[in-house]
C-alpha cells in the first residue's frame, strides 16, 4: 500500500492538482476540529468530498468535560462521553469490513475510561462496532443492556459524504483493524492492504542448549503434532530447524533421545544451517577457518541425513549479517550456496516496524521479526509479565499486528521455547487461531528462498543496502569485527562536481598538516567514488579500508574524501547520510556553461569517440532518437549544471551549516582567500596558505610550493587551453541553463551569507 500523508495546519492544504484530488481519504484525530471548522474551509471540505467521492474518518478524542446525550454539530446524532466499556462486538453485515473478521465477542474491559458511545435515528447511519456498559461501574440489577455504537458508519444519505466515526481512538487493537478497513473502504479500495500473509518460523539452535532445557522425546512428538494442527490453517506450514552440529548430544539422555528422535524425523521438517560450533562469523579473520567450520557442519548434516540444499542460513546472534563481514558472504556462497537469509539488525533493531531487506552479494537478507519468546523464556513463570502479558501479544497486541501489518513474516525462536513449557507451542498456534477469528487474512507459508523472491518483488525499492555506521550503534559495535575499529570515516566529503576545480581543492586541502585524505583508489586514482555507483555494492568493508589509522593516529584524526560525482548522483545524498550525517560538504561551482565545455573537452583529450566524431554543438543538442552513447554524453555534459536541483536533494538529508559552497573561479585566480575561509568553516588549526601556493606563470594556475624557485604542480591533464566555445553552443547553453541559474540565485540567498558569484551574474545578464 503505497501513500503519502500530509499534516493539515490552521488552514486547508492544497486539495487538487489538475483537476485531480490529492487526498484519498481525510482523517481527523480530534472529531471536533471538523465539527467546528469555519463555515468557508467547512464547505470548501465537503465540497471536495462530493466531488471526488472522498470519506471522512473522524476520532473523538477525550475530554475532560463529560457529554450527555450532546447533539454532533450540524448531525442528528447524539454522543455520551467518558464511558467505561467492555465486551466488544462487530456488525457482521457491515460493508465496510475486509482485513477485518467479525469473530466471537472481544471479552473483557475496553482500554480506557473516555469512551464515546454513538445515538442516532436515522437510517443513514449504521453501527460498525458495538460494546457493553461495564456493569461494574454501572449496575444493571441483571437487566439485558442494548449493546452501544462505538463506531459508526455515515452512508452520506444526508450531504452525501461518507464517513466512519471511532468513539475511541487505537489503543484498542480492534480499532486498528477497523481503521484499516475504513481507508480501503472510504477510499474504493486505493489505500488497501493485500490479505496474503507468509509466515515462516525459525527454530534457531536446534541442538544447542543447557542440560535440563532441550527436547525429550515427548516435546519432539508435540512439536510434530502441533505442526500438523497449524498445517491445517496455514497450508504449506513446516517448523524450520537450524543445527549446530557440534553440540548434538550435549544434553541428558533423555534430551539426547530427543535429538534421536528429531534425526529419525528429519523429512517431517524444513532445516538450514547454523554454524558448526556457534561462533559468531565476525569474529573470524580468515576465510578459509570460517569455511572449514562451515563444512564441519556440512558433513554432520550429510552423515545424519539433514538436507543441504535449503539456500538459507542463519549466524549466530545475528553476526556478519549486518553490519556486514565480507568473510560471511563469501564463505556462504562457496561452501553452503545460500542465497537468502534473515537478520533483526537491518538497519537496527528497534523498532522492529522500520525493520527492511537488502541484497548483498547476491544473497537476499530478509527482516526478521521477534515475537516476545528468546532464549530465556522457557516457562511461563519466567515470561516477563507474565502469561497475561503474553496473552495480550496474542490476542491483539504485538505479536498479532506483526503478522497483520508485514506480508511477509520470520519468526526466530530456538529450541528452549520448544521444551519446558512448549511457550512457543501455544503461542503460534494460539496466534494463528486468534488471526483466523478476527481477520480474513489469508495465511500461508513457503520456504526461504521463494519467500525471498516474494520479498522483494513487493519492496523492489530495498534492494539497494543502505550502509550505516556501526560504531554508531551500540548492538552493532558488539557485532563488527575488531580490525575494522582501527579505521577512522571523513568528516568531510568534496562533492564535485567534475571540472569545477574538484583535484586543485583536494590537493589544496592536503596540504593542511591537520588533514589526511583517503588512501588512493587503483581505478580512480584519489576519487573512491564509493557512495555513486558499483563501488557502494562492494560494501563497508571495501570503503573501510581506505581510511587506515596510523599507530600514531587518533579517531578524531580530520580524514576527507572527494569524489567529484558524487554532487549528481540521485542516491548518493541519503547514502552518504546514513553514514556519515555529521560529515562537512564542500561542492564547487563554476558557470554550467562552462563546466559542460571542459567536460567535453576533457573526454575528448582522452580519446572518447563520441566526443571526437561530434562537435560539442552536436552533443548539446542531441534528441532523444540519437545513438545512446551521444545522449549519455549529453546528459554528463548538461545535467551536473543543473546546480540548484542536486543542492536541494543534498539539502533534503543535510542540514544547510554541514555545506559549504566554493566559487570555482575564485578557488582559481585567488585560492590563499578561499582555503583561508575554508579552513575557519572547518574549525582547523590554522595555516598559512600564502606560504605554500604560488601562482605558475608556466601553467597559468596556482601550484604548491616546493622551494624558493620550484612548483609542484598538477599534472598535463588540468587547466588545458580550449580554443573558445562557439557563439551557437554559448547562446543555447545560456538559455537552456537561464532558469537553473534563477533557482540558484533564489537557493543562495534562501542559505544566507552566501554571496552570488560573478560568474552567476554574468550567466543571467546575457541577454539572448
Amino acid at each position: 500500500m503505497t501513500y503519502k500523508v500530509e499534516v493539515a495546519g490552521k488552514s486547508l492544504p492544497v486539495l487538487t492538482n489538475q483537476d485531480k484530488g490529492r487526498y484519498g481519504v481525510i482523517v481527523f484525530e480530534n472529531l471536533d476540529k471538523y465539527l467546528n471548522m469555519d463555515n468557508w474551509n467547512r464547505q470548501l471540505l465537503d465540497k471536495y468530498c462530493r466531488d471526488y467521492s472522498v470519506g471522512i474518518i473522524g476520532f473523538v478524542s477525550p475530554s475532560e468535560e463529560t457529554l450527555v446525550g450532546a447533539q454532533l454539530r450540524g448531525f442528528p446524532l447524539y454522543v455520551h462521553t467518558n464511558l467505561r466499556l467492555r465486551d466488544a462486538s462487530l456488525n457482521p453485515g457491515s460493508p465496510v469490513l475486509r482485513l477485518t473478521r467479525a469473530g466471537d465477542t472481544a471479552w473483557g474491559p475496553l482500554p480506557g475510561n473516555d469512551w464515546a458511545i454513538f445515538q442516532h435515528n436515522h437510517s443513514g447511519y449504521e453501527p460498525l462496532e458495538w460494546a457493553q456498559k461495564n456493569v461494574m461501574d454501572y449496575p444493571t440489577d441483571g437487566v439485558a443492556q442494548p449493546p452501544l455504537a462505538t463506531v459508526l458508519q455515515d452512508h452520506g444519505q444526508l450531504d452525501g459524504i461518507q464517513r466512519i466515526l471511532f468513539g475511541s481512538g487505537l489503543k484498542f487493537w480492534l480499532h486498528r483493524l477497523l481503521f484499516l478497513d475504513s481507508l480501503s473502504y472510504l477510499s474504493h479500495g486505493q489505500l488497501s492492504l493485500n490479505l496474503e500473509r507468509r509466515i515462516l518460523i525459525d527454530i534457531d539452535d536446534i541442538f544447542v542448549g543447557e542440560k535440563g532445557t532441550r527436547l525429550k522425546p515427548d516435546d519432539v512428538h508435540a512439536l510434530i503434532a502441533t505442526q500438523n494442527r497449524i498445517g491445517e490453517m496455514v497450508p504449506g506450514f513446516r517448523f524450520n530447524l537450524g543445527f549446530s552440529g557440534k553440540y548434538f548430544h550435549h544434553g541428558t539422555h533423555e534430551e539426547n533421545l530427543g535429538d534421536d528422535m528429531l534425526l529419525r524425523n528429519v523429512a517431517q521438517f524444513n532445516w538450514f544451517s547454523h554454524m558448526w560450533n556457534h561462533q559468531q562469523p565476525h569474529l573470524y579473520e580468515n576465510v578459509t577457518q570460517l569455511m572449514n567450520d562451515m563444512m564441519l557442519n556440512k558433513d554432520f548434516a550429510k552423515e545424519h541425513g539433514i538436507p543441504t540444499d535449503s539456500g538459507y542460513s542463519v549466524s549466530p546472534h545475528h553476526s556478519g549479517v549486518y553490519p556486514a563481514h565480507e568473510l560471511l558472504y563469501t564463505a556462504w556462497k562457496k561452501v553452503w550456496n545460500i542465497k537468502v537469509t534473515s537478520t533483526e539488525e537491518y538497519p537496527h533493531l528497534r523498532p522492529a516496524r522500520l525493520r527492511r531487506g537488502f541484497i548483498h552479494r547476491n544473497i537476499m537478507v530478509l527482516p526478521r521479526q521477534t515475537c516476545g519468546l528468546f532464549t530465556h523464556t522457557i516457562c511461563i513463570d519466567s515470561y516477563p509479565g507474565g502469561r497475561d502479558k503474553l496473552d495480550e501479544s496474542i490476542r491483539g497486541g504485538e505479536l498479532f499486528q506483526t503478522i497483520v501489518y508485514n506480508p511477509i513474516n520470520i519468526f526466530m525462536t530456538h529450541m528452549s521455547n520448544y521444551g519446558n513449557d512448549r511457550l512457543a507451542l501455544y503461542t503460534f498456534e494460539s496466534v494463528i487461531k486468534f488471526l483466523r477469528c478476527w481477520t480474513n487474512l489469508k495465511l500461508t507459508s513457503v520456504p526461504p528462498l521463494q519467500l525471498g523472491e516474494l520479498y522483494f518483488k513487493l519492496h523492489p525499492e530495498e534492494r539497494d543496502p543502505i550502509w550505516g555506521n556501526p560504531a554508531d550503534d551500540p548492538r552493532h559495535a558488539k557485532i563488527w569485527a575488531g580490525n575494522k575499529r582501527r579505521t577512522t570515516l571523513p568528516k568531510l566529503l568534496g562533492l564535485g562536481p567534475q571540472k569545477t576545480g574538484s583535484t586543485a581543492f583536494y590537493t589544496f586541502l592536503s596540504m593542511h598538516p591537520a588533514v589526511a585524505s583517503n588512501l588512493p583508489n587503483s581505478d580512480t586514482f584519489e576519487e573512491i567514488q564509493f557512495f555513486n555507483g558499483n563501488n557502494y555494492y562492494r560494501g563497508l568493508d571495501w570503503y573501510l579500508n581506505f581510511f587506515p589509522l596510523q599507530p600514531n593516529d587518533t579517531d578524531d584524526k580530520f580524514m576527507f574524501e572527494k569524489s567529484a560525482t558524487y554532487f549528481d548522483g540521485e542516491l548518493v545524498p541519503r547514502r552518504a547520510h546514513a553514514l556519515l550525517p555529521k560529515a562537512q560538504l564542500v561542492t564547487i561551482l563554476i558557470s554550467p556553461a562552462k563546466r559542460a565545455y571542459s567536460w567535453y573537452q576533457h573526454i575528448k583529450a582522452h580519446g572518447d569517440p563520441i566526443a571526437n566524431n561530434y562537435s560539442f554543438y552536436q552533443v548539446i543538442t542531441a534528441s532523444e532518437a540519437e545513438p545512446k552513447a551521444l545522449r549519455d554524453l549529453r546528459n554528463r555534459c548538461l545535467n551536473p549544471g543543473k546546480y540548484a536541483q542536486h543542492l536541494e536533494r543534498w539539502l533534503a538529508c543535510y542540514p544547510p551549516q554541514q555545506l559549504y559552497i566554493i566559487d570555482g573561479e575564485q578557488l582559481k585566480t585567488n585560492p590563499v582567500t578561499v582555503m583561508n575561509d575554508l579552513q575557519r568553516f572547518l574549525k582547523l588549526p590554522p595555516f598559512d596558505y600564502s606560504r605554500h601556493l604560488r601562482f605558475d606563470n608556466k601553467k597559468g594556475f596556482y601550484c604548491q610550493v616546493v622551494s624558493d624557485n620550484r612548483n609542484k604542480c598538477l599534472g598535463k591533464s588540468k587547466g588545458r587551453q580550449y580554443p573558445p566555445m562557439d557563439d551557437r553552443s554559448a547562446k543555447m547553453l545560456q538559455k537552456y541553463y537561464r532558469i537553473h541559474n534563477q533557482a540558484l540565485v533564489k537557493l543562495l540567498k534562501k542559505l544566507g551569507s552566501r554571496p552570488i558569484p560573478q560568474w552567476l551574474k554574468e550567466d543571467l545578464s546575457v541577454t539572448s
